[in-house]
């Protein structure tokens, strides 16, 4: 099991939390299952309408690629021996 911590709006919470015990009752798991239930079918529906990226692509590769300790030439190199790498494995010699 993974876990995941977010924060949401005090009003959107307590509505989250009452919902979840009227459904799944006032036991241990019940807004652990309302959460996983609720995820699921908010991927449902973003995987039906597509998946859009919303916001401003240069922060959000600036994020992911903060840790690498790479220059933007060595992780061109990179990239481009991988991408060599996937294409010619699939090519009979």
């Amino acid at each position: 099991m993974a876990g995941l911590r977010f924060q949401v709006k005090e009003e959107l919470e307590k509505r989250f939390r009452e919902a979840a015990m009227r459904r799944f009752g006032y036991r241990k798991g019940s807004l652990s299952r309302a959460a996983e239930e609720a995820i699921h079918q908010w991927l449902i529906s973003v995987s039906a309408k597509g998946l859009v990226f919303e916001g401003d692509p240069v922060e959000a590769l600036d994020g992911l690629l903060a840790d690498v300790d790479l220059d933007s030439v060595e992780l061109q190199h990179l990239a481009m021996k991988k991408w060599a790498g996937e294409v010619l494995a699939d090519v009979s010699p």
